[in-house]
């Protein structure tokens, strides 16, 4: 047990809300019960409602007897719940700063250094006041020195997350470091290369620190977009995406140009979609970059897939599967014909595991070849063929081609209408592997939407060995993770699904992990492989349910069973798992 129970317990002794002998109950309770936290206790000993513990907690803090982690650890309170009664009970505003437009011209009036020597962020200003979010908002000493850089207006204090106010501050010094920069490129714009201001050598060291900047982030993707007053550079990292930089809208054209010009597109066209490939070497590392445009309102969408080949080209053993489902994908991938899919969404890491499954079975024995939309990387032994809509090059017309070359494996990048299904199951049907992919909810549903796509469910059931269904869920960061309890009700609810020894972790923040409080991504799946019964059971078009039940019976496990597992062994959060795995 804390010394922040032992404390909190000992200031609710000295005020006679619990008696001695009640607080060495609540001390023994904890210490019994792991999923139980002092607050919890108190609302089920009916010594508070949850509005009197609230402002009880906001008393302890604004004390200093506990910090913001102990409040979500031994309360299990919200940070914006708490955050919401501290600015009421201090007469402060509370500010959501993701939801705000912070006014950075501002801010880039101000000496740096000291906003963020006293984590001060400056949100806007009208004639009178000046609006600062603080990370510690009841220093008077730092309240006192943040007055003093704007003496001629008053102070109000804004309540906000320190994680956000780290994020937005860590943005403000990202954007300190290339001030030189835009000035330069500004001067080239309106100097000589004003007549084509993409040649800009200002231009490229920008894109170099974007790319630099993103690939150090892990990130997977880039966003570049024009707004009405700015061009915002985004980066998708562990799936989700993050502000990484805010440019002022001039630089936009120039950016955009060069990009085009990077990839061989047309820079003159703005009105139609492009796409476009270019390859940079970044850190002393050789990337290849996917670029895709689209006309929107205020300019063009640009879009740059990272496509770094050392984390696709990774063994099928060290992509995060439960070793149960290891094992049964591992057999089903070495059957010798029959259909394997691997579905899930746009982005859950797919093609990742067909690449890796190849990788395991090429050999100097078998051919392989695959189609694809686009060819993301490039396999050794393997033939790829590459999808040419304006070649008439499509799936079905490549994979028709494809059986005349005696292949042994054949790999469809995905199956997108009802010809390349009938196709691929024929090569099933005569003797090859097929690997797919398939856009489904979980394994069970793939069932359902082949049968939907018209194909006969006895083709189908002599035809299919397994479906493995997968998403990507965020690891914590290992750096700044910190023990939790969850609720009770939580509690309940999952209980029939923990291990003996579980310990739940949640996120925080640091500067390794960008704030986030997550690291990388791990996979969930879940694997229904087709058993005789089940077979049948497709054959005689048994319902969903039906054959989810005999799935069960015969040891299937669903994605959020595997996903309450990783979450008990401190792999990532439980609110993840529900993000992501609950139906």
């Amino acid at each position: 047990m804390s010394d922040i129970t032992s404390t909190l317990l000992t200031h609710l002794v000295s005020n006679r809300v619990v008696d001695e002998n009640t607080a060495a109950k609540i001390q023994q309770e904890i210490r019994e019960d792991s999923t139980k936290n002092i607050g919890d206790i108190l609302l089920e000993n009916d010594f508070f409602t949850k509005d009197d513990l609230l402002i009880l907690v906001v008393e302890f803090f604004k004390k200093g007897y506990i910090t913001l982690e102990n409040v979500n650890i031994n309360f299990a309170i919200d940070t914006e719940v708490f955050l919401k009664s501290l600015a009421k009970n201090t007469n402060s505003e509370y500010i959501d700063l993701d939801s705000v437009d912070i006014d950075y011209r501002m801010a880039s009036r101000l000496p740096f250094a000291q906003l963020k020597k006293f984590s001060a962020l400056p949100i806007k200003e009208d004639e009178i006041n000046v609006y600062v979010a603080l990370k510690d908002p009841l220093n008077i000493n730092i309240r006192e020195s943040i007055q003093r850089i704007f003496p001629r207006k008053l102070l109000k204090i804004i309540i906000a997350d320190p994680a956000q106010i780290e994020k937005y501050l860590n943005k403000m010094e990202l954007g300190e470091s290339i001030k030189g920069l835009i000035g330069e490129i500004r001067k080239e714009i309106t100097s000589s290369a004003a007549e084509n201001p993409q040649e800009s050598s200002g231009i490229l060291k920008l894109i170099e620190i974007i790319l630099k900047t993103s690939i150090l982030a892990r990130a997977s993707d880039i966003h570049i977009e024009p707004t009405e007053n700015n061009c915002i550079v985004r980066s998708r990292i562990d799936g989700m995406l993050t502000e990484t930089f805010i440019f002022d809208k001039d630089i936009y054209p120039p950016l955009g140009s060069r990009m085009k010009l990077l990839s061989n597109m047309d820079i003159a066209e703005k009105r139609k979609p492009q796409d476009g490939r270019f390859s940079a070497t970044i850190l002393g590392k050789e990337y290849d970059f996917r670029i895709s445009t689209l006309p929107i309102l205020n300019g063009e969408s640009i879009v740059i897939r990272i496509l770094d080949k050392s984390k696709v080209m990774i063994k099928i053993e060290d992509l995060g599967m439960h070793p149960d489902n290891y094992q049964k994908f591992y057999k089903s991938m070495h059957a010798p014909y029959g259909i394997i899919f691997v579905t899930g969404p746009t982005g859950s890491g797919k093609t990742t595991t067909l690449y890796a499954a190849l990788n395991a079975i090429k050999s100097v024995q078998t051919k392989i070849i695959t189609v694809e939309d686009p060819v993301e990387y490039q396999l050794n032994l393997t033939q790829q063929v590459q999808v040419n809509e304006k070649a008439n090059l499509t799936f079905s017309s490549a994979l028709r081609s494809i059986l005349r070359q005696d292949p042994d494996i054949i790999m469809i990048g995905e199956v997108r209408d009802q010809e390349t299904l009938r196709i691929a199951v024929q090569a099933a049907l005569t003797g090859h592997l097929v690997f797919s992919t398939l856009h489904t909810n979980d394994a069970i549903s793939a069932v359902t939407r082949v049968l939907d796509m018209g194909i006969e469910s006895y083709l189908i059931s002599g035809s299919l060995i397994a479906i493995e269904a997968q998403r990507l869920v965020r690891k914590l960061c290992p750096h700044c993770k910190t023990m939790t309890t969850i609720p009770r009700t939580a509690y309940e609810e999952i209980k029939h699904l923990l291990p003996q020894n579980f310990q739940f972790y949640k996120h925080n923040g640091c500067e390794k992990c960008s704030q986030t409080g997550y690291m990388g991504r791990e996979m969930l799946s879940e694997i229904l492989v087709i058993s005789e019964t089940i077979s049948s059971m497709i054959a005689q078009g048994e319902s969903k349910s039906k054959i989810k039940e005999q799935a069960l019976a015969e040891g299937f496990t669903d994605m959020y069973a595997d996903g309450i597992l990783r979450a008990a062994k401190g792999i990532t959060t439980l609110d993840e798992i529900i993000r992501v795995a609950k139906g």
